[in-house]
């Protein structure tokens, strides 16, 4: 007995693994845990998966609420003869290096810290969760994604968690909370990875195999350490490194930045992401990097282009996520917070900021950038 998993090599791993198994004569059931919906019971009139997520969620919202989950059994039978093993740590899955310290310092793996995680936002951030998931220097968001991918929550879980607190305090819309529409977009993610396996490495709208993106190793670099200049793209980046998470709006950020400003590929943005990430999640990993591209399903627009001064100051209005995160700018005023490169040079030097030493000077002019960017969009677009 297992629970089913959805990634295209998983899903042919455990369909070898079950026909050899019952070749054998081994009873072999598998199970969702891991979605509301399996991913092939949600189809559009015509039968075909959706590519649009309003349309898809609504349909989804449409079946039966999911079960309640049933509670943890109080024990298990145990064999009356161990299968020969190897210990946990015979097989050398941790890197020499402890890298991860300070990750483990911010997240308690576990069911235990997905259930803290959970009780925490529906107390403290869920009623106010439509004004405050947007600013990464607050704390509005419920952080369950990790728990999620491994599955030490379960969605119907979270599911009816919202349920039980909205019919507590007699909220009737529930359903159609933008706190459940992200847990619809994890859905989204899942249904198009099974029905659009390539994906993961191509884009799933084919005429973008032809967009001209940039190989640029120094440029990639400076994005992957937090060193580009723009305070609330390096903030996210090294928030990323340091604690193995990023904040959801300043994930578009910076992967709009990488796509737009320096014209990178999205597969290595997504790389990065896969690599670094504590829920790196291969659906959602993939819906996000190619909706920022604008290569995927329900994409957003080419000529959607986030400027990153205008998204911080609209974002980290006082400018306490970048402080924190680059904290060579703590003593800027939050005038500049978000554009250190437009203040006067003599007051920076007199907080001890110097552009090109202490903090790097942008690595690219925005402005020029996007007109790039928008011009080579719509050249693949057959426009000029």
């Amino acid at each position: 007995f297992w629970n089913s998993r959805y990634e295209p090599a998983v899903t042919a791993r455990d369909t070898t693994v079950k026909n050899a198994l019952r070749d054998l004569g081994v009873e072999v059931e598998t199970f969702n845990s891991a979605l509301l919906h399996e991913p092939w019971t949600i189809r559009n009139k015509s039968d075909k998966p959706f590519q649009v997520f309003t349309p898809f969620w609504k349909n989804c919202l449409n079946e039966p609420s999911p079960d309640e989950s049933l509670p943890s059994p109080k024990s298990l039978p145990a064999p009356a003869r161990w299968p020969k093993t190897l210990r946990l740590d015979e097989l050398e899955l941790e890197p020499k290096i402890d890298w991860a310290l300070s990750i483990r310092g911010t997240w308690q793996p576990g069911e235990p810290g997905a259930q803290a995680n959970l009780r925490r936002f529906l107390a403290s951030a869920f009623d106010n969760y439509n004004g405050g998931r947007d600013r990464p220097d607050l704390p509005g968001t419920s952080r369950l994604s990790p728990h999620l991918h491994f599955g030490e929550i379960s969605p119907r879980q979270v599911w009816n968690s919202v349920r039980h607190y909205a019919l507590l305090r007699g909220i009737k819309s529930w359903r159609s909370s933008e706190f459940l529409t992200e847990l619809g977009w994890r859905e989204f993610a899942y249904h198009l990875l099974f029905n659009f396996p390539h994906t993961p490495g191509e884009p799933l709208r084919r005429e973008f195999s032809r967009f001209p993106w940039r190989e640029d190793a120094s440029l990639l670099k400076k994005w992957h350490q937090g060193l580009t200049g723009f305070p609330i793209v390096d903030a996210g980046m090294r928030e990323l490194w340091t604690t193995g998470w990023m904040h959801n709006r300043v994930r578009m950020i910076v992967a709009s930045f990488l796509l737009k400003d320096l014209l990178l590929p999205w597969q290595s943005g997504a790389k990065w992401f896969w690599d670094t990430l504590v829920d790196a999640d291969l659906a959602s990993n993939t819906l996000g990097w190619q909706w920022s591209a604008g290569c995927g399903a329900d994409a957003a627009p080419y000529f959607r282009v986030f400027n990153p001064a205008s998204q911080g100051q609209k974002f980290d209005p006082y400018g306490d996520y970048v402080r924190r995160w680059c904290p060579e700018l703590t003593k800027a005023p939050t005038q500049w917070i978000h554009q250190p490169d437009k203040a006067p040079p003599e007051m920076l030097r007199a907080l001890g900021i110097e552009l090109g030493k202490t903090y790097p000077q942008p690595i690219v002019n925005h402005a020029l950038a996007r007109q790039t960017a928008l011009e080579a969009f719509a050249r693949m677009n057959g426009r000029k």
